[in-house]
């Protein structure tokens, strides 16, 4: 398969070509927006890492060192979020954003495709150093409850080592 041709443009990422579409049909990569597949910051980067995709900003390719500069200005907690979506990819699961949940992402079960089914869980990355209030906490917790999703905290250690803990609601 050829290079996804995409196009940065603002701040979206997007592309028309046959790769980006088959891709998307294959591997839930990007969101059909009009003709075209629309990728968020985090499948950008996993997708150029992969040597799947690359960038062209007006007539340029733009180089993944520029395009890591520009992405730290779009979203501050990039280099947090993204070692976990990649983490996460790499074991097999399908990773969406969860902006309209207030979250990091959401997560679909192994096998599942966004459409097909409800994503499995709702994700919020931290480090490890940092520190959250029970009101935080239970807040995060409230909102993977109402969405029926389970809560999945990715905590980013110093070396970038990333620990998985999942909450869920129980009734005693």
């Amino acid at each position: 398969m050829e290079k996804i041709q995409a196009y940065l443009i603002g701040e979206i990422i997007s592309s028309n070509t046959n790769e980006a579409h088959t891709l998307y049909k294959k591997s839930c990569f990007g969101e059909p927006i009009g003709d075209k597949i629309q990728y968020s910051l985090s499948e950008t980067l996993f997708l150029i890492e992969k040597r799947k995709m690359e960038i062209i900003s007006k007539t340029k390719k733009i180089h993944l060192k520029e395009l890591i500069k520009k992405f730290q200005k779009i979203d501050k907690r990039i280099q947090i979020k993204y070692p976990v979506f990649k983490d996460l990819r790499d074991r097999g699961y399908i990773v969406k954003t969860a902006l309209k949940f207030g979250a990091d992402f959401r997560v679909y079960d192994k096998g599942q495709k966004p459409g097909g089914k409800h994503a499995k869980w709702i994700v919020f990355t931290d480090y490890e150093s940092n520190r959250i209030s029970w009101s935080e906490f239970s807040s995060k917790n409230r909102v993977a409850h109402s969405t029926r999703k389970s809560l999945l905290l990715a905590i980013v250690d110093e070396e970038g080592s990333i620990s998985y803990y999942t909450v869920n609601w129980i009734k005693p």
